[in-house]
């Protein structure tokens, strides 16, 4: 293939526009009339792989005439011949399969910026040009996918999706039809690949809103009814999910409102009440509630997660003594969380998401969860020596803390008996990944899976990778310091030329990425920001009284920071510094 780029990058470089043309006429004529449905060998399928190289596929103008009609013979192929193509797909380089997809990608784009046409006939031909671009990705996905990621899932995202096609409509057209595979309609639903973190996150707005506003409307038909129902007492239906807790047992509260809810309850507008307190829920109460809440059933002193020091990352503890109902609220809070556009500082493992969206977990998860543990794993695979045995000297069990004991699980039937060799280790390391992630949790994630869905479950799941799916729960890490200064609001006397707040910005973006980060933490509960980008982290400064000894506070749950009226650039940074380190995972005012 390397010889076959180097032949088109010289025939790329002919001045000659007549040859050009006549090589381009020869092909759309006489190659791809010729092309079958199922060629006589293998060789013959090679044209397929050597014409992508040709120049003339970077213009994604010639979609109708070279682009479309090309990828259309190929989707056209026997099963047997595309089969072939995945073989081939996979032991390629990984630049040539990256290729096709930013040819058909650049189709898409190309197709999506032409100005709108009332010409039947051309409506038509860029439909049919949309479709076939975007099944052949579809293809090139499947394979991506089946081959553990040729290249990065994100590879496949177009952008301009969500700018140029209103796909909050394209949504609810798609849940609405039956048969979503119809070219009759053609749905970008159909091929959630394209779609980015931002324009999933639209999807799932959509969603939930379509859902709340069912959930809403249902409540008011309710109430409406019983106003006409004689002699019969209704209370009346509240159109919002409201949960009154106390700040001194917010866990039991919780879990008491929660069972008292009907499952269609879960589907409406969430509202936070603290007994006691006069506060309206605009979005901050309930960005206080999720992060003194998972604080709470996070503590060891409930037992039911367990904190891997080394990754500071949480897991279900095999050991609980916790009633599955605390897991199945947790599971329900955390879809709460994402319905409700509120980001939680859940400290979870991508095999977490893996397990929500049914996807298979891989030692790789174990790596991220206990790189101690993924470490002897990796090590087992890597030795290739003769004398394995002798020197790993493992039979399939494990030893596992289990209630104060080290006790002995084996991994299969007399697995205390079946020696660890190179023949099987990559059996022991399978039954291994299953037994840490799933089966001596299976209780503990069943309830919170069961829990999660009953928020989040439908069609929009589907749509999401594991790692989407992490960040609309925690967020990301695509920061943008720069923005996030941009989009700061000043209170009272403070404004963007005051003194005080320019020695802020000065030492804060003085400041390390890691120090940044604490900061973040300090001002919104979370180390991280939202699928939107930093557009969507709004901060406000106000003045703060005391003098220049005093900290700087933050009131976590409105992003509001008070910021005394400090002289010295020095004393701003120690203060700063200072408060940004005594934090406990909250920063909470």
């Amino acid at each position: 293939m390397n010889a076959v780029r180097t032949f088109f990058q010289d025939l790329a470089k002919i001045s000659n526009v007549e040859i050009i043309q006549k090589i381009s006429l020869a092909i759309e004529q006489s190659l791809y009339p010729s092309l079958p449905q199922s060629p006589p060998d293998v060789e013959a399928l090679r044209i397929y792989l050597i014409l992508h190289e040709f120049h003339l596929f970077d213009q994604p103008k010639l979609y109708s005439s070279i682009i479309c009609p090309f990828a259309k013979s190929l989707l056209s192929l026997s099963k047997v011949a595309l089969n072939v193509f995945n073989s081939w797909w996979q032991i390629n380089q990984p630049s040539f399969f990256n290729r096709l997809i930013v040819i058909y990608k650049s189709c898409i784009e190309f197709l999506l910026q032409l100005p709108d046409t009332t010409n039947h006939l051309e409506v038509s031909k860029r439909q049919e040009g949309l479709f076939i671009s975007m099944e052949m990705l579809r293809k090139l996905n499947e394979v991506n996918e089946a081959h553990n990621q040729i290249i990065p899932y994100h590879k496949f995202y177009v952008p301009e999706l969500k700018d140029r096609v209103n796909i909050r409509d394209d949504y609810i057209s798609w849940v609405q039809r039956t048969n979503r595979l119809s070219q009759t309609g053609l749905y970008f639903c159909n091929y959630p690949f394209l779609f980015d973190g931002a324009a999933k996150s639209v999807l799932l707005q959509t969603d939930a809103a379509l859902q709340m506003q069912n959930a809403i409307e249902s409540a008011h038909r309710i109430n409406l009814i019983s106003c006409f129902t004689p002699m019969q007492i209704f209370d009346p239906v509240n159109p919002c999910l409201i949960l009154k807790v106390s700040r001194n047992t917010i866990v039991q509260d919780t879990l008491n409102e929660l069972h008292s809810k009907h499952s269609a309850d879960l589907k409406k507008p969430l509202k936070v009440i603290f007994l006691g307190e006069e506060a309206v829920d605009e979005g901050g109460v309930r960005k206080e509630f999720f992060m003194l809440l998972l604080r709470e059933v996070l503590d060891p002193k409930y037992g039911m997660f367990k904190l891997h020091e080394e990754s500071n990352l949480q897991w279900f503890n095999p050991s609980t003594f916790e009633d599955p109902n605390m897991f199945h609220m947790i599971g329900i809070l955390c879809g709460l969380a994402i319905y409700n556009f509120t980001i939680i500082n859940l400290q979870f493992p991508l095999a977490l998401y893996k397990k929500l969206l049914k996807k298979p977990v891989t030692v790789d998860d174990v790596k991220e969860l206990d790189p101690g543990v993924g470490k002897g794993l990796q090590d087992l695979l890597d030795y290739d020596g003769d004398d394995f045995e002798a020197v790993f000297n493992l039979s399939f069990e494990i030893m596992q803390e289990q209630f104060g004991e080290i006790k002995s699980v084996e991994l299969c039937t007399d697995g205390k008996n079946k020696l660890v060799n190179q023949t099987n280790k990559h059996e022991y390391i399978n039954l291994y990944v299953d037994y840490l992630l799933n089966k001596s949790v299976e209780v503990q994630f069943k309830a919170f899976s069961e829990g999660f869905h009953s928020v989040c479950g439908g069609n929009v799941l589907d749509l999401f990778h594991p790692q989407e799916l992490q960040a609309m729960v925690v967020g990301n890490e695509d920061y943008d310091f720069t923005e996030f200064e941009k989009n700061t609001d000043y209170k009272n006397d403070y404004h963007k030329y005051h003194p005080t707040i320019k020695m802020f910005w000065e030492v804060f973006h003085e400041m390390s990425l890691e120090d940044k980060k604490k900061f973040l933490l300090f001002l919104t509960g979370s180390d991280r920001i939202p699928v939107f980008g930093m557009k969507n982290v709004k901060m406000t400064i106000q003045p703060a009284g005391g003098g220049e000894k005093f900290l700087p506070v933050a009131h976590t749950c409105f992003n509001l920071l008070d910021l005394p009226r400090y002289t010295v650039k020095s004393t701003l940074r120690e203060k700063l510094l200072l408060a940004i380190q005594q934090t406990e995972g909250f920063g909470l005012v």
